[in-house]
C-alpha cells in the first residue's frame, strides 16, 4: 500500500507546485515588464524539465543510458500529445492569441539537430557541446527579446491576465521557489513508487523507461499546463511545452552527455525519434494558423498518445 500512497502524495505535490509556478511566473513577468511567454520559455520550462535532468543523470550513473534517452524522447512526445491534449479536454486553450511561430521554429530546429546527432550513434561530450551551444542561443535570444519588449512597452499599464500587481516580491519568490522545488520532488516521488508498482506487475525496466518514466517526468509540465489553461494563461501553457521540449533536447542531454556517453539504440532511429518529430509538427495548425486547442483537438492529441503507448507496449 505504501507505494500507492506515496504515488498519490507525489501527484498532489505536482498539482500544487504547478499552480504555484504559474502564479509566480505570471506575476514575475508583470514585475519585470516582460511577456509571460518569455518567462514560461525560461524559468517555467527549466523548472518543469528538472525531473528529466535528475533522472537522466541518475540513469547514466546507474549504467542505464537507454533510460536517459528514452526519458527525454518519450517526454517530448508526451509534452505535445498528452500535456496539451489533457488540459484541452478541461477547457479550450486560446492559443490563437499567442504568437509562438519563432519559438516553434527553434523547437523544430532543435529536434532536427538532435536527430542528426543521434545518427552518430552516441551522445558524447562533442554532441553535448553542440547541444549546449544551441541552448545558449535560445537563452540569449530570449534575453534580447525581453530587453526589447521592456523598452517598447515602457509606461504601458497592460498586465498579463490573472496577474496581481499588488503581489509583494517575497510572495512571488515563494511561489517560484515552491514550484521549482516541488515539481522535481513530486515527480521523483511519483516515478520511483510507480516504478515499484510496475515491477510488482512484471513490467520490464525498458518499458518503464519508455512509458512510465517519460509520463512521470512530463507530469510537471502537465500540472503546470492544466493550471495555466484553467487560469486562461494560454501563452504560459504553450510556452511551457515548447520551452520544456527545447530544454529537454538541448540542456538535459547536453548536460547528461558530460556525465557519461549515451548510446543510441537503433530502435530510436527507426521509430521513437520520428514519432517525437511528427508530434511536434502536429502543432503547426495552432502555431501558424492561429487555431485554438479545442476539446476536439484535445481528444485527438490524447488519443494519438494512447495509440503510441499501445504500439510501444506491443
Amino acid at each position: 500500500m505504501m507505494p500507492w500512497l506515496l504515488s498519490g502524495v507525489g501527484l498532489v505535490m505536482l498539482l500544487l507546485a504547478g499552480d504555484a509556478l504559474v502564479k509566480g511566473a505570471v506575476n514575475l513577468s508583470l514585475r519585470l515588464g516582460v511577456p509571460a511567454m518569455i518567462v514560461s520559455l525560461t524559468i517555467v520550462a527549466f523548472g518543469t524539465s528538472a525531473p528529466e535532468l535528475l533522472i537522466s543523470i541518475e540513469a547514466i550513473l546507474d549504467d542505464a543510458p537507454g533510460i536517459a534517452l528514452g526519458n527525454v524522447v518519450g517526454s517530448n512526445t508526451a509534452n505535445i500529445l498528452l500535456v496539451l491534449g489533457v488540459p484541452a479536454l478541461l477547457a479550450t486553450m486560446h492559443t490563437s492569441e499567442c504568437d509562438t511561430r519563432k519559438n516553434f521554429n527553434v523547437m523544430i530546429a532543435a529536434s532536427l539537430l538532435f536527430i542528426l546527432l543521434a545518427f552518430r550513434g552516441v551522445f558524447d561530450w562533442i554532441a553535448g557541446l553542440v547541444l549546449l551551444g544551441g541552448l545558449a542561443y535560445v537563452l540569449g535570444t530570449a534575453f534580447i527579446e525581453a530587453r526589447g519588449y521592456r523598452r517598447a512597452c515602457a509606461g504601458d499599464d497592460e498586465e498579463p491576465e490573472g496577474a496581481d500587481p499588488d503581489m509583494p516580491k517575497w510572495q512571488i519568490a515563494v511561489f517560484l521557489v515552491l514550484g521549482l522545488i516541488g515539481l522535481p520532488l513530486g515527480a521523483s516521488l511519483l516515478v520511483e513508487n510507480a516504478s515499484i508498482i510496475a515491477r510488482a506487475y512484471g513490467i520490464s525496466d525498458t518499458v518503464i523507461g519508455l512509458t512510465l518514466v517519460a509520463i512521470g517526468t512530463s507530469l510537471p509540465e502537465l500540472a503546470t499546463t492544466v493550471m495555466a489553461a484553467l487560469r486562461r494563461q494560454a501563452d504560459v501553457a504553450l510556452g511551457n511545452v515548447i520551452g520544456s521540449n527545447m530544454f529537454n533536447l538541448l540542456a538535459i542531454i547536453g548536460i547528461a552527455s558530460f556525465v557519461g556517453p549515451i548510446s543510441v539504440d537503433p530502435a530510436f532511429l527507426r521509430f521513437d525519434l520520428w514519432v517525437m518529430l511528427a508530434a511536434s509538427l502536429l502543432l503547426i495548425p495552432f502555431v501558424y494558423m492561429r487555431r485554438d486547442i479545442t476539446r476536439i483537438a484535445g481528444i485527438g492529441l490524447t488519443a494519438t498518445y494512447v495509440l503510441y503507448l499501445c504500439v510501444v507496449l506491443a
